[in-house]
């Protein structure tokens, strides 16, 4: 299982939202860009970073920053995926030939998923798809609307389509530090040969092994490293 840290941008600052409520944010780094070399100095191989503003905004609005985040982790062999208002494919080439490793698609998946189903044949290994969910069903438009799909029907498509991963948040956990929703990952990872990543609600050691007994393929961290609650070293070591 891979260890991937998570940087949640807002306003130019790494911050946490909870539940992903907008105005339940907390700040924890000015620069975004050290923060980055620091969790790959730790030993980290991805980094998950997410343009908040532009998942709420419906367009991107920090690529320089993201762009400047990839530079830093290139250095050390770090690939770096990253989501957030990223709603058409212009968008997505123009990512990708900034420097982004993988692009992660939400609202689109749900609103165009021809789309990006093409961008997965066009883009091999590079896009990965998310799949928040609230209750089981896919939430979009930066988790504020609720979908008719549920989040494995979309993990099946996603397989389909020929993405290179699906990440499956719980809408509920996230940033709340409580535990990751293991079983409803491990039940997508069950149904699908590409990997599911877990994201949302980490908030101990105990909660990393206990998504790595389940078979899931890596776990997304972000508030608990944030509050001191263990190190990208220790989460690597229960891996």
């Amino acid at each position: 299982m891979i260890v991937i840290p998570a940087i949640d941008l807002m306003g130019g600052k790494a911050v946490r939202l909870a539940q992903g409520e907008r105005d339940r944010v907390t700040t924890y780094a000015d620069d975004p860009v050290a923060l980055a070399n620091d969790f790959a100095r730790a030993g980290a191989g991805s980094i998950h970073v997410v343009d908040l503003d532009g998942a709420f905004d419906g367009r991107p609005s920090q690529r320089a920053l993201i762009v400047s985040i990839c530079e830093a982790a290139a250095k050390h062999g770090v690939r770096v995926q990253t989501g957030g208002g990223i709603r058409d494919a212009a968008t997505v080439d123009a990512l990708i030939d900034a420097g982004v490793d993988r692009v992660v698609l939400g609202t689109l998946a749900i609103k165009e998923p021809s789309t990006v189903e093409a961008l997965c044949k066009r883009h091999p290994d590079r896009v990965v798809v998310a799949a928040d969910a609230r209750d089981g069903m896919v939430a979009v438009s930066g988790w504020t609307e609720k979908s008719e799909v549920s989040a494995v029907e979309l993990a099946e498509s996603a397989q389909r389509w020929g993405a290179a991963a699906v990440l499956h948040t719980d809408v509920s956990r996230d940033g709340m530090q409580g535990g990751p929703a293991v079983e409803a990952t491990a039940a997508i990872q069950s149904k699908i040969s590409i990997p599911v990543y877990a994201s949302g609600g980490v908030g101990s050691l105990e909660h990393i092994e206990a998504c790595a007994r389940a078979g899931i393929a890596g776990v997304v961290l972000g508030r608990a490293l944030y509050e001191g609650a263990f190190t990208v070293e220790e989460a690597l070591s229960r891996c």
